[in-house]
């Protein structure tokens, strides 16, 4: 790893292969092979908990695919994807540089299998640029002091914030909401935040039980209601249809999932905000 957290694809990376991490427990519930015994053990329990819990992540995947979509629409190019999970095709940069092959994307995970996928994320179109930070979301001044941030994003010109699946995993101890808002200060005028967050309004027993199977594997979860996920939103303006369960979100935008799964099943809200 090289100063700052920028990327070196040279080091040795150590998986922590010992206890689950959530870009690894999502991993294994959409069927990927990027996880270990920790992150099996971990999931398979959460799917007692809720049998439910393999839908949320695959919605996460499509909202963020239609979020991107969208803001590649509004003339957005440059993008910030905080909590950017294991690769999964197609990435943020391949539907971004799909519609403007010159858009610009920095990755950010702190879970070192994405560090050891990197070079999956660094595929740009040579028209444009991607590159990757190894850092957590908690640490807003390693992400926006990177040497990766300065070299890759223009910050007098908007960005799209992409906080997908990754605030639920911030508890309540370390003000989640003041992050976010100091993570939109670094961005001008016309900047747009996209977020998704757990909730437990429809099945408030399942998912606080989940939320126990992930606390007592060292991993904080929290999920949280309505009013909550919309403080996420304060000052900056929501773009129609507002903050929505995440198959309600533009579905226009994106394939259609068969059969379409509840609200209860999903549990998951989202919305996509223009900074003024």
């Amino acid at each position: 790893m090289g100063e700052h957290g920028e990327l070196d694809l040279g080091t040795k990376v150590d998986l922590h292969t010992d206890r689950p991490h959530p870009a690894r427990v999502y991993d294994y519930l959409l069927g990927g092979k990027d996880n270990f015994a920790a992150d099996r053990e971990a999931a398979q329990k959460g799917l007692q908990a809720n049998p439910d819990s393999r839908i949320p992540p695959r919605e996460n995947r499509l909202f963020l695919r239609r979020a991107v979509r969208f803001l590649a629409e509004q003339g957005i190019d440059q993008f910030l994807d905080i909590g950017t999970g294991i690769p999964s095709a197609p990435n943020v940069h391949h539907v971004a540089q799909g519609i403007d092959p010159r858009s610009r994307i920095v990755y950010v995970d702190n879970d070192p299998i994405v560090l050891a996928h990197a070079r999956a994320l660094l595929t740009s179109d040579p028209r444009g640029r991607t590159d990757y930070i190894d850092a957590d979301l908690r640490d807003v001044d390693s992400i926006l002091g990177s040497p990766a941030m300065s070299d890759t994003l223009d910050l007098n010109r908007p960005v799209g914030l992409l906080l997908i699946a990754i605030l639920h995993f911030v508890g309540d101890e370390d003000d989640p909401w003041t992050i976010v808002e100091r993570l939109l200060a670094a961005l001008p005028s016309g900047s747009y935040l996209a977020v998704s967050h757990l909730t437990g309004d429809f099945r408030p027993e399942a998912w606080e039980k989940v939320a126990e199977v992930y606390r007592r594997q060292g991993v904080t979860m929290k999920v949280r209601s309505r009013p909550e996920i919309e403080r996420f939103f304060t000052g900056v303006e929501l773009v129609d249809p507002g903050l929505q369960i995440l198959p309600a979100w533009r579905p226009s935008l994106g394939e259609p999932t068969e059969p379409q799964p509840s609200d209860a099943q999903v549990s998951v809200y989202g919305a996509v905000a223009r900074k003024p």
